[in-house]
């Protein structure tokens, strides 16, 4: 299946999010416009804003509203983007230069609070309170998560458990607020409602796991990065929290000390251990595993090509290259 079959059952709202984006991106000030438009326009799928509007239509939505709920999603997604990357002091992103690097830190997190302010105003438009308790909690979530992954920069000693919270903060929750507001958007009963939060949730914790996977074995071409950026920040994602349980006490020590001084000098032989200690296989296990659960959730709800393209959505996740 291509990746552009997910979009075809939804492929007029699609559009309709993107003019609605860009009706929105409108400012007095010339360079908040500029700005937002350069990274909303820098090749993201827009995984997100498609999970509102397959899972409104998954549940029988008949409306405009989703339109404009996909497009708020998106803005808050881009509004944490740009904080991101000011505070992980990135170049690159998609294999652009990023905004900040083009701007100026200060630039972009004024035009990012710029973005979150304008999705709330949007969700006015809405005017669903429960859909605007929804997303404001999950905006505060995502920022804890973020705060977490600042604290456990350069530590070594940072659990599986631990990660797993950071990332259920910082990408899964964005997720499962998209397909949990899609179904709230679309009135679906307390069990469905539920079930694509769930989905949602596992959906975006089995994309980040892909994501840190690919940090040590994807394609800097296609990633738009470079091989070992996480490490470079050091991050210690999955990967390396596992192997540090099975890695030699001379194997440990060198990725500890790659984790503490934010180092890709040894990435070639991280990557032989990572290998050797079975910690890639295992990474993708576990999102395996939670693309599972994403699926087993999606049994609550009807069938239809909507529910069909969410399930596929799974499938896309573990098979990325970038």
């Amino acid at each position: 299946m291509q990746a552009t079959d997910l979009y075809s059952s939804v492929k007029d709202d699609f559009a309709a999010v993107d003019a609605s984006i860009i009706q929105h991106l409108s400012s007095n000030v010339p360079l908040v416009e500029k700005i937002g438009q350069y990274i909303i326009e820098s090749g993201g799928k827009r995984l997100r804003p498609l999970l509102v509007l397959l899972s409104a239509q998954a549940c029988g939505y008949q409306g405009f509203k989703h339109i404009t709920l996909a497009a708020v999603v998106e803005f808050i997604h881009t509004a944490t983007l740009l904080h991101d990357d000011v505070v992980d002091t990135s170049d690159l992103r998609r294999g652009k230069p990023t905004a900040n690097n083009k701007w100026g830190n200060s630039s972009s997190v004024l035009v990012g609070d710029f973005l979150y302010s304008r999705a709330f105003q949007m969700l006015v438009e809405i005017g669903q309170v429960n859909i605007m308790g929804t997303l404001s909690s999950a905006t505060n979530v995502i920022a804890e998560g973020e705060v977490l992954q600042m604290l456990n920069a350069k530590n070594p000693d940072v659990s599986e458990q631990s990660y797993l919270h950071v990332i259920l903060g910082k990408t899964a929750m964005l997720f499962e607020a998209a397909s949990h507001t899609g179904a709230q958007l679309a009135k679906a009963d307390p069990i469905k409602t539920d079930a694509l939060r769930r989905f949602g949730r596992h959906l975006g914790i089995a994309f980040q796991l892909i994501d840190d996977l690919m940090d040590y074995t994807g394609d800097p071409a296609t990633m738009g990065k470079e091989v070992g950026d996480d490490l470079a920040e050091g991050k210690p994602t999955l990967p390396l929290i596992h192997a540090m349980q099975y890695a030699t006490q001379e194997e440990r020590t060198l990725i500890r000390s790659a984790i503490r001084q934010g180092s890709c000098e040894h990435i070639d032989q991280i990557q032989s251990i990572l290998n050797r200690c079975g910690s890639l296989d295992y990474t993708r296990a576990r999102a395996s595993q939670e693309t599972q659960h994403a699926l087993n959730c999606l049994d609550l709800i009807e069938d239809s090509h909507y529910k069909s393209s969410l399930a596929n959505l799974c499938t896309l996740a573990l098979a990325r290259q970038n």
